[in-house]
Parts: structure tokens; C-alpha cells; sequence
């Protein structure tokens, strides 16, 4: 696979990954977080199934228990990314909880060596040093301001006590299980197919965050036919083919370099925020991109591998 078709199919995936703020927002004007997590993975694997079922009968039927197993251990790791980082949103700012959520790529740096044999060398950690500190300057503007008396930020003891401690907790949460997602997805797919691979995760996922949506005593009944729209969209786009195509581009590149590409998605969310409602980027979301972009080079280069 070459290096453009692979770069391309990231910078697509990307793209569409970024809009899931758009969709969630408009949801959650009606419904409850999980309610909406756990039908985007439901809305997801049904309409996966027909293609997977009748298609890809075969492959599933061959699948060895490992590879069941692995399968499902990712779609369990990715149902508790959604529902802890969503969950998180509701006890800390959102900036503290993208600050914690956006050490995704850092754990797997650091889980890699240990579960895939894949060590990054300097180039590749340098980028990851100018992504992370991209990643968290875009995070912490939400939080900093300036003022009459110069900048400032939120106190360390407001981002980190009572409520606000819990979501920044389930926002770290978040990020080591979104790590063994994307690790598991980079040692499958070197020998699984995409389709079956992601219809058992996303069905996995699916079944995970629906006993957590009853346990919470929530229902996805009753929402009102634009609510429905926006998480189909949300399927649809963001996770049919936005992460879809992330495990499609494990088979040729590393956990870790998947795992940067995905602190551009900021970027892309801050775009679509300005088009659509209206949100202007401050000069520290812009300094934020262009650090990431900047780390995104310098990662990328070691890692990428021709097929």
C-alpha cells in the first residue's frame, strides 16, 4: 500500500471523525449521552450486518477463538472509551476532559513495545512530544483567557477536585482503553479482514454500551425523529467510515501513528464548529493545529510502511 493512498484514507477519516461533535451536540439537546453512544454502535453494526453476513460468511465462520476473542476485547475497550469519556463531560470542563482524553496516543507509545514489538524512534517521538503539546493547548483554551489583568486559566484545584476529579478520571479512562482498541486493531488486522473484523468490535461495542444504558436506567425510545437523524448521521460518518477506515489503515501503519493522526481531529472539529455554528478558533486552537500538524509530520515519516 503506499504512502499517499494510506496518508489520503487518514486524512479522510479524519475529517469525518471530526464532525461528531457537530451531530452530538444536536443529539444530547433531547437525549442522554449513552443513549446516544450506544445507538451509534447499534446503528452501526446493523447496517455492517448484511455485508458481513452475507459476504464475509465465510471468513467470520473460520475465525479462530484468539481471534473472537481479540475481536471482542477491542469492542468492549471501545464501548468504554465512549461511555467513560462521554460520562466524563457531565463532572469537568470540557477542556480538562480533552486534556486527559488526548494521552490516548501516549499510552500507546508506551503499551506498544510491550504488546506489538513496536518501538518509536526519535523522529517519531518528537512528534508525538509536538502533538500532545498541540492536542493540550487546544484543550486548556477553553479554560485560559485574557483579561483586563492578563491571562488566565482555572486553578489546579478546580480541575482537579470533587466532581471535577471523577471526569477527569473517566476522561483517562477513556484514553487507555481507546489505546488497547487501537493496539488489538493494529495485531487483528495484520491477518483479519476489515469487515469482519469491525463487525464484531462494533457489535461488541454495541451490546457493551446497551447493558449500560438499561443499568443507568435510561431508554432510547421516545426521541424525536431529528434525534434518531442525528446519531444515524453519527453512525454513519463517524464511525462507519471515519473509524472504520482507521482499522482499515492499522494493517499498514503503526498503533501509535493512528493514534497521533487522531489529535488532528481538534482541527477538523474547530473548522466544522465555525462553518456550522458559528464558533470562532482562538489564536491558541490555530498555534494548537499547527503543532499538531507539525508532530504529525515528524511521526509519520518513520512509520509509515509500503505494502
Amino acid at each position: 500500500m503506499s504512502n499517499t493512498r494510506v496518508g489520503l484514507a487518514i486524512l479522510f477519516a479524519v475529517l469525518t471523525i471530526s464532525s461528531s461533535s457537530i451531530f452530538i451536540r444536536f443529539a444530547q439537546e433531547n437525549t442522554a449521552s449513552i443513549v446516544i453512544a450506544a445507538l451509534r454502535l447499534t446503528f452501526a453494526a446493523l447496517l455492517l450486518a448484511p455485508l458481513a453476513l452475507n459476504k464475509h460468511r465465510a471468513e467470520l465462520k473460520i475465525l479462530t477463538r484468539r481471534e473472537i476473542f481479540l475481536a471482542l476485547a477491542s469492542g468492549f475497550f471501545l464501548a468504554i472509551h465512549f461511555a467513560t469519556w462521554t460520562a466524563s463531560l457531565e463532572f469537568t470542563s470540557v477542556a480538562s476532559s480533552v486534556v486527559f482524553v488526548s494521552t490516548g496516543p501516549l499510552w500507546v507509545a508506551i503499551l506498544s513495545p510491550l504488546f506489538l514489538d513496536e518501538r518509536l524512534g526519535a523522529r517519531a517521538l518528537l512528534g508525538l512530544t509536538f502533538a500532545l503539546l498541540g492536542g493540550t493547548l487546544i484543550a486548556l483554551s477553553d479554560s485560559c483567557g485574557l483579561t483586563e489583568g492578563g491571562l488566565r486559566c482555572a486553578t489546579l484545584s478546580t480541575l482537579t477536585g470533587g466532581r471535577a476529579m471523577l471526569g477527569n478520571g473517566l476522561a483517562l479512562v477513556g484514553a487507555v482503553t481507546v489505546s488497547g482498541y487501537l493496539i488489538i486493531g493494529r495485531k487483528l488486522r495484520v491477518g483479519m479482514s476489515l469487515i469482519p473484523y469491525i463487525f464484531v468490535v462494533y457489535s461488541m461495542s454495541a451490546l457493551v454500551l446497551i447493558a449500560i444504558m438499561f443499568t443507568a436506567g435510561e431508554s432510547p425510545f421516545g426521541l424525536t425523529p431529528q434525534t434518531y437523524a442525528w446519531i444515524f448521521l453519527l453512525a454513519l460518518f463517524p464511525q462507519l467510515i471515519g473509524h472504520s477506515t482507521y482499522n482499515w489503515a492499522l494493517k499498514y501503519i503503526s498503533a501509535s501513528l493512528v493514534a497521533v493522526t487522531t489529535l488532528i481531529e481538534p482541527i477538523g472539529a474547530a473548522i466544522l464548529a465555525l462553518i456550522i455554528l458559528g464558533e470562532r478558533p482562538s489564536a491558541s486552537v490555530i498555534i494548537g493545529g499547527v503543532l499538531i500538524l507539525i508532530g504529525i509530520y515528524f511521526a509519520a515519516r518513520p512509520q509509515t510502511e509500503n505494502a
